[in-house]
């Protein structure tokens, strides 16, 4: 029985770009896939999901959390709503660890909260039920769309990174880029309150280098994401604190700034969360 658990592979990097863009899987040499396997920890990932493969959505992350030897210390758990409808807006430092935290902490007081992501974390079948995918690449379909409408119209609480990336270190800081406007936009159309939450936490030296590199030669494509995962990986045994700060009613978002303001308000909001330690 142990031999069978494994061998499964419930990831597998040549399939899920296949799945993501048949065309770029057709000619990657097996040399990179075989980088990119190691670099996005397949075999520790398939373990994971082998050994927890009969737990689900916040069971799961709780197993997650515990395997991975961290700490969630949640601060201003009195501020998150209990039964309403909310959105629970954060920044995004660490790019994987960061959103399994999140999930940790809210779900101790919301069973019901349900996750923006990007579509490729699907893959993570035993986190499908918190899940809502967002095509990131190319145009949302229309099922796609309505997912996330049918979110926002529910009871659920909503986890959001609105930036959409991991934060980069800017002037020495590392902070989100842009904060997108949808979740203010989809606050006043459902009337949901907006729940600020600060993550502190930062990557490696080396993420922040690479991108910066990556730039600096014009390069459009994200590389240093591919690193995320090694990233998650080497912060075993690390703490992780969440700070929810007070809840802000829809009916603030008026038209006194442009809803791009009010990403940027809540955003900085945020950030005088985290300068207060």
């Amino acid at each position: 029985m142990a031999r069978e658990e494994e061998q499964v592979k419930f990831i597998q990097v040549r399939e899920v770009i296949r799945k993501k863009s048949p065309k770029v899987a057709k000619w990657i040499p097996g040399p990179l896939i075989r980088y990119l396997e190691r670099v996005l920890h397949e075999d520790e990932i398939n373990d994971i999901m082998t050994r927890f493969r009969d737990l689900y959505g916040l069971d799961f992350v709780n197993a997650l959390i515990d395997d991975l030897g961290v700490e969630v210390v949640l601060e201003g758990a009195e501020n998150i709503p209990i039964e309403d409808s909310v959105i629970f807006a954060s920044n995004h430092p660490l790019g994987g660890l960061d959103g399994i935290a999140i999930m940790q902490a809210i779900g101790r007081h919301r069973r019901d909260v349900k996750f923006l992501v990007n579509d490729i974390l699907m893959n993570i079948r035993n986190l499908e039920p918190l899940f809502v995918p967002v095509n990131k690449v190319g145009g949302q379909a229309k099922s796609g769309i309505m997912a996330i409408d049918q979110a926002y119209a529910s009871d659920n609480a909503l986890l959001v990174f609105p930036a959409g990336l991991v934060s980069r270190k800017i002037r020495g800081k590392i902070a989100d880029l842009e904060w997108k406007k949808s979740f203010i936009s989809k606050a006043k159309k459902y009337k949901r309150d907006v729940v600020p939450v600060y993550i502190d936490g930062k990557n490696s030296n080396f993420f922040y280098n690479l991108a910066r590199l990556r730039q600096k030669l014009g390069l459009k494509v994200n590389i240093e994401m591919l690193y995320l995962p090694d990233e998650m990986f080497s912060q075993r045994n690390h703490t992780v604190t969440i700070r929810v700060g007070k809840r802000i009613s829809y009916q603030e978002f008026d038209r006194s700034k442009s809803e791009r303001e009010w990403a940027h308000h809540v955003r900085e909001i945020v950030y005088r969360m985290g300068d207060k330690k």
